[in-house]
């Protein structure tokens, strides 16, 4: 199959990857473009987990207050130099992270974030459920695990889709601008704040939540 400019110029635009990247992968694909992503974003996670033991002292501390001012982020993302750190790419990459948390709502930014105590409550709230439910016993291990996995789907930053390409993860997505600028980039941690959220809070006895990885 010809592989024609546009379709280049397509996945250029979805992956972040250069142009001859995006060739040689619809080439191997055989012109679907859906594989040639896949390719890439196999190659991706590759080429960032050579970047991820770079220092990344770099970056910028953002805000964004969704329109209506009822919610609020603020969150530090880290990269290598203040150059890439100035960039179009980057910038664009924060202001979008920061409307994902405000939209999404996660609670932590990875899954080693999450305490111990919590897990623990989680798992022991699954396992009353299933057993509840009837299920097998030999079974309940595997559906706890497999709810704690959702868990961490919804509650985790880097493991929830991606709200303007819930094909991909918040994970995916940072790791095709890392392809793109060529170097490694942490989201380090952020805060979202929602109005009346404290009073909730403090009615009920909890906390809002605030993520911040540990140093």
């Amino acid at each position: 199959m010809e592989i024609t400019a546009e379709m280049v110029r397509s996945l250029r635009e979805r992956s972040g990857a250069g142009i001859m990247e995006c060739k040689t992968a619809l080439t191997e694909s055989r012109g679907d473009p859906e594989q040639a992503f896949q390719i890439l974003r196999k190659r991706g996670l590759a080429s960032a987990a050579k970047r991820s033991g770079r220092i990344t002292s770099e970056g910028t501390v953002a805000s964004y207050i969704h329109p209506g001012g009822r919610v609020g982020v603020l969150l530090e993302v880290n990269c290598e130099t203040d150059f890439v750190a100035r960039t179009a790419e980057f910038q664009e990459m924060v202001r979008n992270l920061a409307m994902h948390i405000a939209a999404s709502q996660p609670r932590f930014v990875a899954r080693e974030e999450v305490p111990e105590p919590i897990l623990q409550k989680e798992r022991e709230i699954y396992l009353a459920q299933a057993r509840s439910s009837g299920r097998p016993e030999a079974a309940l291990s595997k559906i706890v695990e497999g709810k704690v996995g959702k868990f961490y789907q919804d509650t985790c930053l880097l493991e929830q889709p991606y709200v303007k390409d819930p094909n991909q993860t918040v994970k995916d997505y940072i790791t095709a601008v890392m392809a793109k600028t060529g170097e490694n980039i942490r989201l380090r941690r952020f805060a979202r704040f929602a109005l009346g959220e404290a009073l909730a809070a403090e009615a009920t006895g909890s906390h809002a939540p605030v993520s911040a990885e540990p140093a």
